[in-house]
């Protein structure tokens, strides 16, 4: 045995009995912890105010919104606002609120089993189940690494001049600055990620000044119109940011970094962290809404405005930027936050793809090995599209990679439901029937949805 293994099975002698196997619904014990190198990693306050509580739960939130602003989140979000001005900022207001909905009960599967949601559902269904849930897991990280790749390869294209065949093969150094940032412990990989979400809103804040948008058009956007539905383009567009924003890797990502809080195994304990971690997320994705609109109403301002309504690649936009806002520094700035984002993307996908092999497989693996598979898979292809089709065909690529997480939705959102739902699995802390009533009405929604874009791509 190395001393990792020796390390986790001592991290697991550590956990109760009665959490291990918390009681008869689940069918088995829940075995080494989530990443359990950075397993009750970060010290929460016992005592004290709630504010200084809620400061050591703050962090794993603005992971989770990371979702929100991933370079595919961005050729959706500008292509919907350059065709049909600010209508779309409904669906980004829906996802956010569906957003807030799920991850609070990521928080609660999380904190209550100490299970993440893959080793639940592995838990919980037999193998040709979760075999299935495991590939739709894996096939939605695939879809957000890949969006990354090309993201961050066309920021580096565009703020150093690098060819984006180049740039995509860059990508996979990244690698390291993660090893880096583990090595220093948890929280500085929090840091890193909100240091970074705070550059990004610095530079929407600066373009969207200049941009001047019509702020009543703005308010009415986020009323949600028929148009959705009866546009089957529109829908695609709709359909690309909701995948892009309630991202089906987020659900496992959460449920797993809310365990590298070293919260209390008490009741009572536990409730106040549900509580805590919740209030985290919910900031963190509000938060995380003002960026992703200001994606859109940028691009409303700017395009729509003046009459180039087919804009969906991200270096045609920085190219647009410039003469439509009279200054050079606002593709500068947009370069600079296209990059940011690829960097912090990596990072959660990184993680929840070793929550999610860990989870249903049991299979550990090197950080640094398990990245650069993911890496590898998504950089062939993003490749193969720019040598053969050229770098215009990009655009187009990312929202397809955010059309398919939408689909990928249903398999993460249903178990998690279920899940939750469950008072067999989840004791005391079962999801009120009025939460779970609100889940399930997303599932549906969604799930519907998807239904009807499968169908208007299927009859042209």
């Amino acid at each position: 045995m190395d001393a990792k293994s020796s390390d986790l099975s001592q991290l697991h002698a550590m956990v109760p009995p009665s959490d291990r196997l918390m009681n008869a619904g689940w069918r088995g014990e829940r075995g080494d912890p989530s990443l359990g190198d950075m397993f009750a990693t970060v010290r929460t306050a016992a005592k004290g105010s709630l504010w200084r509580k809620l400061l050591a739960f703050l962090g794993p939130g603005y992971l989770v919104a990371v979702g929100y602003m991933d370079p595919g989140n961005w050729a959706t979000s500008l292509a919907g606002g350059s065709k049909f001005g600010y209508v779309l900022l409904s669906v980004a207001l829906l996802s956010n609120l569906m957003a807030i909905v799920l991850q609070s009960l990521c928080t609660r599967l999380g904190v209550a089993t100490g299970r993440d949601l893959a080793q639940a559902c592995r838990d919980s269904t037999p193998r040709w189940v979760s075999v299935p849930l495991w590939l739709s897991a894996e096939i939605a990280i695939t879809a957000t690494d890949l969006a990354e790749v090309i993201g961050t390869a066309i920021g580096l294209s565009l703020l150093f001049g690098l060819p984006l065949s180049i740039g995509v093969c860059v990508t996979a150094l990244d690698v390291f600055l993660i090893l880096a940032l583990q090595a220093f412990g948890f929280r500085w990989i929090e840091a890193f990620v909100v240091a970074l979400l705070g550059i990004i809103a610095l530079c929407f804040a600066i373009q969207i000044a200049m941009a001047e948008p019509d702020w009543a058009e703005v308010v009415k956007g986020f009323v949600p119109s028929g148009q959705l539905i009866a546009n089957p383009e529109m829908l695609y567009l709709a359909l690309g940011i909701l995948g892009a924003t309630v991202m089906p890797h987020n659900l496992y990502l959460h449920s797993g970094l809310v365990q590298t809080r070293g919260y209390g195994d008490s009741p009572e304990d536990k409730r106040e962290a549900i509580t805590l971690s919740t209030i985290d997320s919910t900031i963190a994705l509000c938060l995380a809404l003002t960026i992703n609109a200001s994606i859109l109403i940028l691009a409303a301002a700017t395009f729509h405005r003046t009459g180039q309504r087919d804009v969906a690649e991200l270096d045609q936009a920085h190219s647009f930027l410039a003469p439509l806002l009279g200054s050079t520094l606002a593709p500068t700035l947009f370069a600079i936050a296209l990059l940011c984002c690829g960097l912090n993307s990596t990072i959660t996908a990184t993680l929840s793809g070793q929550i999610v092999m860990e989870g249903f497989l049991h299979w550990r693996i090197a950080p640094w090995l398990r990245r650069l598979i993911t890496r590898m898979i998504a950089i062939v292809p993003a490749v193969v599209v720019t040598i053969w089709a050229g770098e215009k065909a990009t655009g187009q690529l990312l929202i397809l990679s955010q059309v398919v997480l939408s689909l990928q939705l249903p398999f993460a959102i249903v178990p998690l439901v279920l899940l939750t739902a469950s008072r067999a699995k989840m004791g005391q802390f079962v999801a009120p029937r009025w939460l779970t009533a609100i889940a399930s009405l997303i599932a549906v929604v969604i799930i519907a949805l998807n239904a009807k874009l499968v169908w208007d791509l299927a009859i042209g």
